[in-house]
């Protein structure tokens, strides 16, 4: 019977007993040799927190990189400053900016970033509080295949954080899996990118 509900529900269902979505991307990275970086911007290491709660991190967690200013998303992940400058920090493009460098960087297989406005201020009519930019990227080949996705999370600026930080663990776990279309809560499906 669980089998049966496991398989209605996948690919959503993390495993049987307690599972959380960090220790089910620990379980993809051990089942397929990947390792993983993270970047990330209005989460400032939550996320990577939240990865090495998991004992045996150190086997697929490479580490990542908090770059809340653009100066230090140029300087360590290399994002190019008139990506920045033409498109945003908080933007689709500065997100595959960031996790194509948190590979380059890290040495990861592959990558998740995160980049948006947690508030309480610095909102916009286009980029209200709760927009955040997910992307994520992984090496195949000498080829780096990169996903971005535009959330707008609810909440309150803890809650946005660890909506953020969350979705980029789940995101990069259904990249690992070749499910990278799969939508999550919260996701807003026109902004999505592929390349």
């Amino acid at each position: 019977m669980v089998d049966e509900i496991l398989a209605v529900v996948s690919p959503y269902a993390l495993g049987r007993g307690e599972c959380t979505l960090a220790s089910a991307l620990a379980r993809e990275c051990g089942a397929r040799g990947e390792t993983v970086a993270l970047a990330e911007s209005c989460t400032a290491g939550l996320a990577s927190a939240m990865l090495c709660e998991v004992a045996g991190a150190s086997a697929w967690y490479r580490g990542g990189v908090v770059s809340y200013s653009n100066e230090l998303k140029s300087a360590l992940l290399g994002v190019p400053a008139p990506t920045i400058e033409r498109h945003g920090a908080v933007s689709a493009e500065t997100a595959e900016a960031m996790a194509r460098g948190a590979i380059e960087r890290l040495g990861a297989s592959s990558a998740a970033s995160i980049t948006g406005v947690a508030g309480p201020s610095g909102g916009s009519d286009a980029k209200p509080v709760g927009t955040v930019f997910l992307a994520t990227a992984r090496r195949i080949g000498g080829d780096t295949e990169l996903h971005a996705r535009r959330f707008l999370f609810p909440g309150d600026r803890v809650a946005i954080r660890d909506r953020a930080a969350k979705a980029a663990i789940g995101a990069l776990r259904f990249h690992l899996r070749g499910e990278c279309r799969t939508p999550l809560l919260w996701q807003e499906r026109s902004a999505e990118s592929n390349r």
